[in-house]
């Protein structure tokens, strides 16, 4: 159980506290709230300092994340455009490699070091990825080089299976190298290496035959080997390589941004806790410097007025008079009990003989309390003459100065306006102001230690005075402020650090205090109003506005007031200074005081009436575009129904040329029979009919049977055909056919066009290709593919040969080649041939929707793919593969 407080004790304890303990503890005590004031400062201005150079060093580390993205997305264009163009060149792929390698070592010397083994990884994955491009570049040069050598080797080939007489061997080695020719031109290595292989397991007799045979076979195995050695490092190296860097900026982008949102949000909190920090202990500091002032001065100045007044009393005569504070046990009790002495010794002379000794003796505890305060001070005590001699000094003032004693430093220091003070000029002005004052409190100036450092001093000190008023010496008090200067100086120049920050974004900064008043707005924002930012301060929108006749509402920061939440992005427009309207993109949200009350309110807005111009241009150029998008596909849609008109006129016209010849020959022949019969009636009515003229009637007869038989089956034949291709083209429903049957009937209907063109039609099809598709779009296909290359490949009524294959291609599908030996494409006309309305003949007549229609019924209707291939001089080819069971209806032709 706790013993309870005597409080007439402890008020007895602090009567009899010395007068240097209670300064002291008051000093101590007032010291400690100072440093306690100083450390919060510097340790929360380091911290904001650390905070906001990490969310600097983050949004560079953001923006260089997005340029590492943009330089990778070059880096894969170029090497897409290194493997798939052969024309291409790994300059432009090693120069965007070169600029992301440099990228990256700048982007390395900006992280964190947990950040930079990312980095690393992004390097490693670059370094790999230029390994790849030049094994790429090695191989793509070897394929080049063996492509160079193929063709001596496939003639020489062709040379040795003409020169051997089996006919089975030359027919097998002629379908394999076909299966090469094709497998090549569908850029299918695997499949041209493995007929390769096939023609060096053939048995060959024939030495010249079979050397022949090996060299080209080797020359396709080594191609093919080096396209799939290609096509691997370009889906291993380049294809995957790419990728993870692109997921590791990603991730790097993904971690600066949550690192900057918490350093963001750390940055706010430690602002705030030092405002509440700088308040509290300030506050305290006052009270407990007012306290312990009023404390000091109760217990001291006051004991010693009452004592002076009594010992002036018995110095006036009056020996009876009381001496107060004789039961005090500090200093003002021994000078009270000193007084009483001496009142005493006026009464009785042996008394005051003892009591001189007394007094004399309680004087030397005086002196000797006084020089252990002096000693024992932690501030700076000294006294000096007004010529700069050092006469006195404690040791705190010497260990201020980093001397190792007072008396080192006496003797050291010859005159303190040369030796101590840094500016001369400080001391002229410390001597004015005591000349003038006699005192000064609380002077600050700097000084220089014996090491050379610089310290800030605060200096407190009264003027000693001889008889004639002379200056004699300086007495003072001396406290190191430098650790309080330098918060200071750190926090100004936080603060203009933070201004100049929101001076330099471009958008609206400010902050409003509870009536609506600025405190603080950025640059941008009062060149909106006209209007530097410190005379801005204090004055409202309503007021700034006025000024040039522009008003605006403040129910937004009223309802932020209401509900102490933030208004989240809204769109607002005013006037400026300059009478422009401007819209802006808003966002308002409060600050909460510790009590959860809005203190201040920050706004943000951001100019969006570019953005608000740009969405109205862009909503008008829409409208334009899609107003001229219907007109164009109304006149693509009639242009392509007169181009399957046309292609359908030239097909009756060629088909009525083909049937007259045979429908002519048939009547020619009619005619003669004619004749012949009347010729012989008239012989049978006369009676001249002799053996001979019947056997002849008879021959003729049979004769002119035959040719019509023949001829009127093929003109029959040529109708079916016809009828056959009209009925599939009007027929748009899918059906089960046999591609080589269809495939014969329109070329038949198309093979008289090519008499006048002196040009050769070859049909090659497998048999028994059934099809599950749409008959009338095939033959459109076919059609349009075969005017085409009537009208374009070969000019100036050049002769040539015109060449269809069709075969089976897997399991699901077939794939139909198309080919002739003309005059080939430029990689112009190559490019844009399936373009609408693109043509080389558009002086001719020409409607450039032949190939666009061929392009448009292949991948939508049919549910298939092309590839053309073309050189100038090298002939056309075109690769078309179909699925057997055509997908459901998709598009209309």
């Amino acid at each position: 159980m706790s013993k309870p407080v005597d409080f007439g004790t402890a008020c007895s304890s602090l009567r009899s506290m010395t007068i240097g303990r209670m300064i002291f503890g008051s000093f101590l005590l007032l010291l400690a709230v100072i440093t306690a004031t100083s450390m919060a400062s510097v340790i929360a201005i380091r911290h904001i300092d650390s905070t906001f150079a990490e969310l600097q060093r983050l949004q560079g580390v953001g923006d260089l994340a997005e340029e590492i993205d943009q330089r990778m997305n070059e880096l894969r264009l170029a090497a897409r455009d290194f493997v798939t163009d052969p024309a291409s060149r790994s300059d432009r792929v090693m120069e965007a490699a070169t600029e992301l390698s440099a990228l990256l070592k700048k982007t390395r010397l900006q992280l964190a070091p947990e950040q930079q083994a990312t980095i690393d990884g992004v390097a490693q994955r670059l370094s790999n990825y230029r390994e790849g491009i030049d094994r790429i570049s090695a191989l793509i040069a070897q394929r080049a080089e063996l492509l160079s050598g193929l063709p001596a080797a496939r003639e020489g080939f062709e040379e040795a299976i003409a020169g051997v007489t089996e006919r089975d061997t030359a027919r097998a080695l002629f379908k394999v190298q076909n299966q090469i020719g094709a497998a090549l031109l569908a850029r299918d290595p695997a499949g041209a290496e493995q007929a390769a292989r096939s023609i060096r397991a053939t048995p060959i007799q024939d030495k010249a035959l079979r050397a022949a045979a090996d060299r080209y076979a080797e020359a396709i195995i080594a191609i093919a080997g080096t396209e799939d050695e290609i096509a691997r490092l370009d889906k291993e190296v380049l294809g995957i390589e790419g990728r993870l860097i692109g997921r590791v900026t990603e991730l790097l982008r993904a971690l600066s941004a949550s690192q900057g949102k918490v350093l963001a949000r750390d940055f706010a909190r430690t602002l705030a806790e030092t405002k509440w920090q700088s308040i509290i202990f300030g506050t305290a500091g006052v009270l407990i410097g007012i306290f312990a002032a009023s404390f000091v001065v109760r217990r001291t100045v006051r004991p010693l007025a009452s004592i002076a007044r009594s010992i002036r009393a018995l110095a006036a005569g009056e020996k009876s008079t009381a001496i107060p504070q004789t039961d005090v046990q500090n200093e003002i009790g021994d000078i009270a009990r000193a007084a009483e002495v001496f009142r005493q010794t006026l009464q009785d002379a042996d008394a005051a003989r003892e009591a001189a000794v007394r007094a004399l003796a309680e004087q030397r505890l005086a002196e000797e309390s006084y020089r252990k305060l002096f000693e024992a001070s932690i501030d700076g005590i000294y006294v000096t003459t007004p010529s700069g001699l050092v006469l006195n000094a404690n040791p705190a003032l010497a260990r201020i100065m980093g001397y190792d004693s007072a008396s080192d430093l006496i003797q050291s220091v010859s005159d303190i306006a040369d030796t101590i003070y840094v500016h001369p000029l400080a001391r002229k002005r410390y001597q004015k102001l005591m000349q003038r004052d006699g005192m000064v409190r609380e002077f600050e100036y700097q000084v220089r230690r014996r090491n050379g450092e610089i310290r800030w001093l605060s200096d407190s000190a009264t003027v000693v005075r001889d008889e004639s008023g002379e200056v004699l010496r300086y007495e003072g008090v001396v406290r190191d402020i430098t650790d309080q200067k330098r918060a200071e100086t750190a926090i100004a120049e936080g603060r203009r650090l933070l201004q100049q920050v929101i001076d330099t974004v471009p958008a609206v900064i400010n902050v409003k205090d509870r009536e609506l008043r600025y405190v603080l707005m950025n640059r941008y924002m009062a060149g909106i109003f006209n209007v530097e930012p410190e005379d801005a301060l204090g004055r409202t929108t309503g007021e700034l506005m006025s000024r040039y006749g522009a008003s605006k509402t403040d129910s937004n920061d009223k309802r932020v007031l209401a509900t102490k939440a933030g208004l989240g992005f809204y769109e607002e427009e005013y006037l400026d200074s300059c009478c422009v309207m401007r819209q802006w993109l808003v966002n308002k949200l409060p600050l909460l005081d510790a009590d959860g009350e809005v203190d201040k309110i920050v706004t943000v807005a951001l100019d969006i009436g570019e953005r608000k111009k740009s969405e109205l241009e862009m909503r008008k150029a829409k409208e334009a575009a899609e107003t001229a998008l219907r007109n164009l596909r109304e006149t693509q849609a009639s242009l392509i129904e007169a181009e399957k008109l046309a292609a359908l006129g030239r097909m009756v016209a060629g088909v009525a040329h083909e049937v007259n010849n045979p429908v002519g020959i048939s009547l020619t022949v009619a005619s003669a029979l004619e004749r012949k019969t009347e010729r012989f009636s008239e012989a049978v009515s006369r009676g001249e009919l002799r053996r001979s003229s019947l056997n002849e009637f008879i021959e003729t007869s049979r004769n002119a049977a035959g040719q019509l038989v023949a001829n009127l089956n093929r003109a029959a034949e040529l109708i079916q055909s016809f009828k056959q291709v009209a009925a599939d083209r009007n027929y748009s429903d899918q059906r089960t056919f046999d591609l080589a049957d269809l495939t014969e009937q329109v070329m038949l209907s198309l093979r008289p066009g090519l008499r006048k063109q002196n040009l050769t039609l070859n049909v090659n099809c497998q048999p028994d290709l059934v099809m599950n598709s749409y008959p009338g779009p095939y033959g459109q296909v076919l059609t349009n593919l075969f005017l085409n290359a009537v009208a374009h490949a070969f000019p100036d009524g050049r002769g040539g040969t015109i060449e269809i294959q069709a075969r089976e291609s897997g399991r699901d599908n077939v794939e139909i080649i198309f080919s002739d030996n003309g005059c080939g494409m430029s990689l112009d006309v190559r490019r844009r041939a399936f373009d609408p309305f693109f043509t080389t003949r558009r002086d001719q007549g020409g409607t450039g929707l032949g190939l666009h229609i061929v392009y448009n019924i292949v991948t939508n209707r049919l549910g298939g793919r092309l590839d053309l291939e073309s050189e100038p001089g090298a002939g056309t080819r075109i690769q078309i593969v179909l699925p057997r069971v055509a997908p459901l209806e998709q598009a209309a032709e």
